[in-house]
């Protein structure tokens, strides 16, 4: 399998999956929807940490220095959004099921380190973006760059409750392999 199909299974999937799941979020957490949310959230946490590839592979196909600077701010943006899904996500709708009235102490914190890994996501796709355009071109790498942005924006701003956040997974899988396919014609020429 060539490296450009492997690189774009590895930008599409997880996101498509991930908006997949979304679709399914519930809009709000109540006794109810507590049981789908904490069992939501844990099959989201191995995909969480999977959406750092697209902005660590188009870094890693422009520039090796760089590459590494995406790759930390992924792990960043890995650690404390998967600390945003435990807490909020497993270990709320945990709480919420047992009716034991803990989430006006755990959704604040956990908010807390979701904006750090929504920071670091952001960061992670803005650097990598740049250097896509720096590689392709302005032409070929706008349309790209200005899905994957407006994705990690609504992403950061959404979560993955649908409309809008199953629509950030979307956007993402779609510039990633924009970008991908760019960079990869880009090297080719």
């Amino acid at each position: 399998m060539s490296t450009r199909r492997l690189s774009l299974i590895s930008v599409v999937v997880p996101h498509l999956v991930v908006a997949a799941i979304g679709l399914t979020h519930p809009a709000t957490l109540t006794v109810d929807s507590a049981h789908h949310w904490q069992v939501m959230h844990t099959v989201l946490l191995p995909l969480f940490p999977l959406l750092a590839l697209g902005p660590w592979l188009v870094a890693r196909a422009v520039d090796a220095r760089s590459s590494v600077i995406v790759g930390v701010i992924g792990f960043v943006y890995a650690c404390f959004y998967t600390a945003l899904d435990i807490l909020a996500g497993i270990g709320g709708g945990a709480i919420k099921a047992a009716e034991a009235g803990g989430l006006g102490i755990i959704f604040p914190v956990a908010q807390d380190l979701g904006a750090i890994g929504s920071y670091a996501h952001l960061a992670a796709t803005a650097l990598a973006a740049g250097l896509a355009i720096r590689v392709t071109g302005l032409a070929r790498g706008l349309s790209g760059t200005l899905l994957v942005l407006a994705g990690s924006f609504l992403f950061w701003q959404e979560h993955v409750y649908r409309p809008w956040g199953v629509l950030a997974m979307v956007l993402l899988a779609a510039g990633w392999s924009w970008l991908v396919i760019a960079i990869d014609r880009r090297v080719a020429a």
